[in-house]
C-alpha cells in the first residue's frame, strides 16, 4: 500500500498531519527545481502557514530535468513524509503543500501556464549554484545560458512577458540557493533576457528578495524509505530525511502578498547579508572542507569526517579563526555559538550525509565559501592556513585523487591538470588572469604555499 489521499487515513497514529483541507487551497506558489531540500524546507514552512490559517498558497512544483520526483509524488497526490532525525529518534510528518509536480521538458506549456496564472504570486527556486550559470568570478555566463536552452531565466522571463500581455500582476521570485546576493543574481539573469516594456515592468514592480536557507538534507537512500515505511505502515517513495534544525532568513521585499512563513520560524529582515555570508563561509565552507579532506582520509559520511580529530581540528579552525574573522556580524549574531551548533549538527550520526554529495559542483561553490574569505582575511592580516589547506584538498580532488569528479567545469579543470603540475594549476586558477582570480588573485607567496600543500600527502 502506498501513501496517497485514499490511504492517508490508515497512517500510523504517531505521524503528524497538518489538518487543513488541502483541496480548498488554490495554488499560489510555483517552485522550480523540486528535490529533497525543497521538500524538507520551503514546502514545510508553507505547510505551516496554511495549517495556521493562510489560504491559497499550495505549490505547483516543477522538475527542470529529471522525471524522478514526478514518479515519486504524482501517484501519491503530492503527499510525502518528512522524517526529522536526531540521536533520540525520528519525528515523522506528512506534508500537504505540494499539489502537482510538472516535468518541464515534457510539459513546457503547463509550466508556462502555471507561471502565468493570476493566482500565482510567488516563485521559489532550489536549482543549486550551477543552475544560475554563473562565471567563476561572479556575474552571469550569458553564453552558457544561450546554449543551455530552457533555463530558469527563460521560464521566468517568459512569465514576465506572458503576465504583462495578460494584464496579470507582478510576482516575487525567491531564490533559495547558496549564493551571495542570490536575489540580485536571479534578477540580473532574468533582466538580461528582457527588453522594452517587459524589462521596465520587471525592474519597476517585480521583487527578487535575497534569502538564506539552512537545513541539512542528505540524499534519501533505499534503507531510509524502508524505515519510513515501517513507521507509517505504507510505502512513501517521496519521503525525505533531515535534521530537526531549520532556518530561513528572507529579505522582506515582496511584490504582493506572501505566506506567513514566520509561523514556522522564518525571519523577515531588512538585510540578509550577515546571515547569508555567515552560513556560506562557516557552514557551507566547513561542509566543503569536510568533504574534500574527509574523502581523502577514507571517510564516506559527514559525521565520520567530523569525528576524525585531524579533520575536525582543521575545519574548526577554518570556521572559528578564519571564516568568522572575515565576517561583519549583525548585532546579536554570536558566531562562536553558531560554530558550536554547526559542529554538533555535523556530528549527528542519524543523518547519512555523504561527503561525495557535498563535494559535487565545487567550481560553483569555492568562490563564496572560501575565496572571498581569503581575499578579505589577507587585507585584515588574518591567518589563512586552514582555508588554504581545504582549497588544496579541492585541487587534489579535481586531479582525481579521491575518484570521479562531478562538476560542471570538470572537463576544463581536468584538462588544466593534465597540462600542469601543482604550481601551474594554482597559477592557472588563482594567478593574474586566472580562472578564479576575480574572486581571489593569490600573491606569489600564497600561490607557492598552496602548490606545496597540494603536493603534501
Amino acid at each position: 500500500m502506498r501513501l496517497s489521499e485514499a490511504t492517508r487515513g490508515r497512517l500510523s497514529g504517531d505521524v503528524a498531519q497538518a489538518g487543513y483541507e488541502r483541496h480548498e487551497q488554490a495554488r499560489g506558489i510555483v517552485h522550480l527545481g523540486i528535490g529533497a531540500f525543497h521538500r524538507a524546507h520551503q514546502a514545510v514552512y508553507t505547510d505551516d502557514a496554511m495549517a495556521a490559517g493562510d489560504r491559497d498558497w499550495a505549490i505547483t512544483a516543477v522538475s527542470l530535468r529529471s522525471p524522478q520526483v514526478h514518479a515519486q509524488l504524482s501517484p501519491q497526490d503530492g503527499l510525502y513524509t518528512v522524517a526529522s532525525r536526531d540521536a533520540g529518534g525520528a519525528q515523522l510528518r506528512v506534508i500537504d503543500a505540494v499539489r502537482e509536480v510538472l516535468v518541464a521538458p515534457q510539459e513546457p506549456r503547463a509550466v508556462a501556464a502555471s507561471l502565468a496564472a493570476p493566482a500565482t504570486r510567488i516563485v521559489t527556486l532550489t536549482v543549486t549554484e550551477k543552475g544560475y550559470h554563473r562565471l567563476p568570478g561572479g556575474g552571469i555566463d550569458h553564453g552558457s545560458v544561450e546554449t543551455a536552452g530552457a533555463t530558469i531565466y527563460h521560464y521566468l522571463s517568459q512569465a514576465v512577458r506572458d503576465r504583462l500581455a495578460a494584464g496579470v500582476g507582478p510576482m516575487t521570485l525567491v531564490s533559495c540557493d547558496n549564493m551571495t546576493d542570490n536575489g540580485h543574481v536571479l534578477r540580473d539573469g532574468v533582466a538580461a533576457l528582457l527588453d522594452g516594456a517587459a524589462l521596465d515592468w520587471f525592474e519597476r514592480e517585480w521583487a527578487c528578495p535575497s534569502t538564506m536557507v539552512d537545513r541539512i538534507v542528505p540524499a534519501t537512500a533505499d534503507d531510509d524509505l524502508d524505515r519510513v515505511a515501517a513507521r507509517i505502515g505504507m510505502r512513501d517513495e517521496g519521503a525525505v530525511v533531515t535534521e530537526p534544525f531549520r532556518q530561513w532568513v528572507i529579505e522582506d521585499r515582496f511584490a504582493a502578498a506572501r505566506p506567513r512563513w514566520d509561523v514556522g520560524g522564518a525571519q523577515f529582515v531588512a538585510d540578509v547579508r550577515p546571515y547569508e555570508t555567515a552560513k556560506l563561509r562557516m557552514l557551507n565552507g566547513a561542509h566543503s572542507a569536510l568533504a574534500y579532506l574527509g574523502m581523502a582520509a577514507g571517510h564516506v559520511f559527514v559525521h565520520e569526517a567530523v569525528g576524525d580529530a585531524g579533520v575536525r581540528g582543521l575545519v574548526e579552525r577554518l570556521m572559528r579563526r578564519e571564516a568568522a574573522a572575515s565576517l561583519d556580524a549583525a548585532p546579536g549574531q554570536d558566531l562562536d555559538a553558531y560554530a558550536d551548533a554547526l559542529l554538533a549538527r555535523f556530528a549527528n550520526p542519524s543523518l547519512a550525509h555523504r561527503l561525495a554529495q557535498i563535494a559535487s559542483d565545487g567550481s560553483q561553490k569555492v568562490g563564496p565559501r572560501w575565496l572571498e574569505a581569503l581575499t578579505i582575511n589577507r587585507a585584515r592580516g588574518v591567518d589563512r592556513t586552514a582555508t588554504l589547506t581545504a582549497l588544496a584538498g579541492w585541487l587534489r580532488h579535481l586531479r582525481g585523487d579521491a575518484g570521479p569528479v562531478n562538476d560542471p567545469m570538470g572537463d576544463e579543470l581536468a584538462a588544466l591538470w593534465r597540462a600542469n603540475d601543482a604550481r601551474g594549476m594554482v597559477d592557472a586558477l588563482f594567478g593574474a588572469g586566472g580562472r578564479f582570480a576575480e574572486r581571489w588573485e593569490a600573491d606569489e607567496g600564497e600561490r607557492a604555499t598552496l602548490a606545496a600543500m597540494v603536493e603534501q600527502r
